[in-house]
């Protein structure tokens, strides 16, 4: 049976005269109709869209392209744009402000300067599994692959005005958190439930909605939820990453049954992966941290679909994800768009209004 999958994509709002993000989150989500889940995020720059579970692909492409559709035009109507961008690229985003929830006010006396750069978007991308356990053996068989999600999703390259000299500036932000990153390998599922316990009497931990790994149980639902990547600029660049992450799953699930709790690689080998990747993303080397080797990084993603291609062929996925694949190592990621942009007139502005259009395009 094809798992069922459910996705959750953030956008940030912003001033189509400036191009600055712009606290205006709550007047996109009064403007928009009652058709879609959408919902705001910690910041009030960030507005999020999730589709209702589906097995199948095409399916989640629409709800995908009908969330954007619906949430640019609530923007439009408030006389503002929203953008798929991993992180803001114009902007005072220092000491962004946070939504009216008061769980966030007491992320920030936790977390502190965390927080300023907590205005990040993402796919988050929730697949069924038996349980809880289940999860934490299947975060372990992704770990190897999660720096390749990295470098295919990678659309975060400038930040506030500077290029930072990465393809993605949200994995780099983000990993300053305590708990993120790559899961941990656990061995058994105590292993997992003892560490927990220490990060919650270290502090770390606000509550289970704060292991902030990338792959991790679902706090509220019988999934495990992939939140690696950036937001996509492009739905079919979602739709390749979401194939692709199904895939990992069922060959994990299938993996844990046969015995198979992963490869124990060490996290300092993986966390070096992660910033092999976000530096570089689709145009320079990755890590097979399999392997400990440097290949290309256009190799590592298609031995990821290698990988997969049994799962994808079973689910009827593998044309649709494999054409996709070849798609964005072709015309590149979100990052290498974002700079084709600027080199033509070196002027972020212009950045920005790429990204409005081609959020819904």
């Amino acid at each position: 049976m094809v798992p069922l999958i459910g996705v959750e994509e953030e956008y940030l709002v912003v001033d189509p005269y400036t191009r600055h993000v712009t606290p205006r989150a709550a007047d996109v989500l009064a403007a928009a109709t009652d058709m879609l889940d959408v919902a705001h995020e910690i910041t009030r720059f960030q507005v999020e869209a999730r589709t209702t579970p589906s097995a199948d692909l095409a399916e989640l492409g629409s709800q995908l392209r009908a969330a954007r559709k619906e949430v640019a035009g609530a923007a439009r109507s408030c006389g503002l744009a929203v953008v798929a961008s991993g992180i803001p690229v114009l902007g005072n985003v220092a000491r962004p402000p946070l939504s009216d929830d008061a769980r966030y006010e007491q992320g920030r006396t936790l977390y502190r300067a965390l927080q300023d750069e907590i205005s990040i978007c993402a796919l988050h991308v929730h697949v069924d599994v038996p349980d809880e356990e289940h999860a934490v053996y299947v975060g372990n068989h992704l770990r190897p692959w999660l720096p390749t999600l990295i470098a295919l999703a990678a659309n975060s390259p400038f930040f506030v005005g500077r290029d930072t000299g990465y393809a993605s500036w949200r994995v780099i932000s983000w990993g300053r958190w305590p708990v993120s990153g790559a899961q941990p390998y656990f061995p058994t599922f105590g292993d997992y439930e003892l560490a927990l316990r220490s990060l919650a009497e270290s502090g770390a931990l606000m509550d289970p909605k704060t292991v902030f790994w990338d792959t991790r149980p679902s706090p509220q639902l019988p999934t495990v939820e992939i939140r690696v990547a950036d937001v996509p600029l492009d739905v079919h660049d979602s739709l390749t990453i979401i194939g692709l992450v199904r895939g990992l799953v069922v060959k994990a699930l299938a993996d844990v049954a046969r015995g198979d709790r992963g490869l124990p690689i060490p996290s300092e080998v993986v966390r070096a992966a992660y910033w092999r990747a976000a530096r570089d993303g689709l145009t320079g080397d990755s890590l097979d941290v399999r392997h400990g080797t440097l290949v290309p990084a256009p190799v590592m993603a298609r031995r990821l679909l290698a990988h997969v291609g049994g799962p994808l062929a079973e689910a009827g996925d593998l044309p649709y994800v494999r054409d996709g694949l070849e798609r964005l190592l072709a015309k590149g990621s979100g990052a290498e768009r974002q700079r084709r942009v600027h080199a033509r007139g070196h002027d972020l502005t212009e950045v920005v209004d790429d990204l409005i259009e081609a959020t819904v395009a």
